[in-house]
């Protein structure tokens, strides 16, 4: 079955887009991608996405014209994704977000003091509209289900790799290196012994959030993001003051959690940067240096933390698998287990999230259940996703 995967990330760098054949269920899934592309946002529309993930308020029919506008451009990166391709039968969506509170993280409303405390957590880029334009059935909504379970929403995707990358005799650590970092950790397959249930996943921290917003600000908005890390390489790292960063409770909060920009965005990254000044660190490569220092160790830091044994390989996904220096700095701090990309077992990096939504939107048509209780925190499985059909 050709199916579309659509994500944007925390980067908001745009719309990743993936047409991929899928077939099997779970234990026989298999995926192939066809193309993949990013299609970049605009730049008014991306500046409009970062105001609002840093709080700016907009009033309601300015928050309804900006849904309108994600989903125009969800739906033209659907129907880019597959010129020269036959059509697809199913799109899956993940949407913007633009907020997320984690399950648990505010007890009561003034509103209502005996509201539960489920998480909330807002995607736009409505579905509707993406199945209107394309005339394709799209599912969207991915978190909500596992939210009204009792979940975070989030990480998303651990079950999707537990059947793409489990091994038998390897245990594998899948980290995407977005934004926001996440892992899945895949214990090695025994066809005899429900592996299974020992699939485990949360956020692991910032990712490239800090990273991207810090070289925006030092370079006074000529680059967007250290490419390759070659600026933060050129650096010093202050180990003192990541292992001060590191005592923040989020790294110390036993899973499942999740985060995002609004724990590790602007403000925080203000924190970062006084602590900076305070310490005499001034040169913009030894800012870099350190701020990547903290994503390698707040990564590696999760790991021995909360896993129950160090894997037997790491396979990076997302954008900061490209980061070259970053990539050094894990594999440093790992000492011996390999860290290579999912590139390296027929997986694309910079795809692998998209093609995940394309994976939910497949299994929520075919009634399989996609979160994992034990990964989001939720009581019990559901299907995730709510279904648009086409015009």
């Amino acid at each position: 079955m050709l199916v579309i995967g659509l994500i944007s990330g925390t980067s908001v760098d745009g719309v990743d887009a993936a047409l991929v054949d899928i077939s099997g269920s779970t234990t026989d899934l298999q995926v192939t991608l066809i193309a993949g592309e990013t299609i970049a946002y605009p730049s008014t529309l991306r500046e409009q996405i970062l105001a609002v993930c840093a709080g700016v308020a907009l009033p309601i029919a300015e928050l309804a014209a900006l849904d309108d506008a994600i989903a125009h451009h969800f739906a033209q990166a659907a129907l880019t994704i597959q010129t020269g391709h036959p059509t697809a039968e199913l799109i899956g969506s993940h949407g913007q977000t633009v907020f997320h509170r984690p399950a648990g993280q505010v007890q009561s409303t003034e509103l209502d003091p005996r509201s539960p405390p489920l998480g909330y957590s807002l995607q736009l880029g409505r579905g509707d509209a993406i199945a209107h334009h394309t005339d394709i059935t799209t599912i969207s909504n991915f978190r909500a289900a596992d939210i009204a379970a009792g979940g975070h929403g989030a990480p998303m995707v651990p079950k999707i790799d537990a059947y793409l990358f489990g091994q038998p005799h390897q245990s594998n650590c899948v980290q995407n290196i977005g934004g926001i970092g996440n892992l899945a950790f895949v214990p090695a397959v025994d066809p005899h012994k429900d592996w299974q249930s020992e699939v485990l996943g949360w956020d692991t921290g910032p990712g490239n959030s800090l990273l991207d917003l810090a070289v925006q600000r030092l370079s006074q908005g000529a680059k967007t993001y250290d490419h390759n890390g070659h600026w933060a390489a050129s650096g010093q790292i202050n180990h003192s003051l990541v292992d001060r960063w590191l005592q923040h409770p989020f790294f110390h909060q036993p899973p499942p959690k999740s985060t995002g920009r609004e724990l590790f965005g602007v403000a925080y990254l203000n924190q970062c940067l006084a602590d900076c000044g305070n310490n005499g660190i001034g040169e913009a490569a030894d800012i870099l240096a350190t701020l990547t220092e903290l994503t390698a160790a707040s990564i590696t830091h999760s790991y021995q933390t909360f896993l129950p044994s160090l894997p037997d390989r790491v396979l990076l996904c997302g954008g900061g698998s490209k980061n070259q220096y970053l990539k050094q700095r894990i594999q440093a701090r790992l000492n011996l287990i390999p860290v290579l990309t999912t590139d390296d077992v027929g997986i694309s990096a910079d795809f692998k999230e998209a093609i995940a939504f394309a994976v939910l939107a497949y299994w929520r048509l075919h009634q399989i259940s996609g979160n994992l209780p034990v990964v989001t925190g939720a009581t019990h499985p559901v299907l995730l996703g709510e279904i648009h059909v086409g015009k």
